[in-house]
């Protein structure tokens, strides 16, 4: 990657909005070319997708919840991909020790974040362990993927 597709991405991560002309006007180059890059970073999959940051407050989503769940090792993938489809979890990642799930989950009570516990969490024979914690505050996050 050379500095001119980094300085794009970072536009892109800024502003995916943002118009091939204000691209060019921006790195300095021709709209052609801008349009160029950002479908060469398409195809070969350095770009995933455009997508929209939605702010989950604004949807009563005000109940954050970290869990890290120790699990049978011979059903994560089962179990990570249940818990995957629940809507209260924003994301999910299996964990280097091939035991390990980390989950942000998204509420809008305790309450809810309890009854998605209890349901998916609580007495399941191949979770081992649970452990949660609710954010108090967010200090830097990283939107729209890595920063260059």
């Amino acid at each position: 990657m050379n500095e001119l597709d980094a300085a794009l991405l970072g536009l892109l991560i800024k502003d995916s909005r943002l118009s091939f002309a204000d691209i060019a006007r921006q790195l300095g180059c021709s709209r052609a070319h801008a349009r160029a890059r950002v479908q060469a970073l398409l195809e070969e999959g350095t770009v995933e997708q455009f997508t929209a940051v939605v702010n989950p407050e604004k949807l009563g989503k005000v109940t954050s919840t970290f869990v890290d769940l120790k699990v049978k090792s011979h059903v994560i993938e089962a179990v990570a991909n249940e818990l995957a489809a629940q809507p209260e979890v924003a994301s999910l990642y299996i964990m280097s020790d091939l035991q390990s799930l980390h989950i942000h989950t998204l509420t809008d009570t305790q309450e809810s974040f309890l009854a998605f516990a209890q349901k998916y969490l609580f007495g399941q024979p191949d979770i081992i362990s649970v452990e949660c914690k609710n954010l108090l505050k967010r200090v830097k996050h990283r939107r729209g993927g890595a920063r260059l």
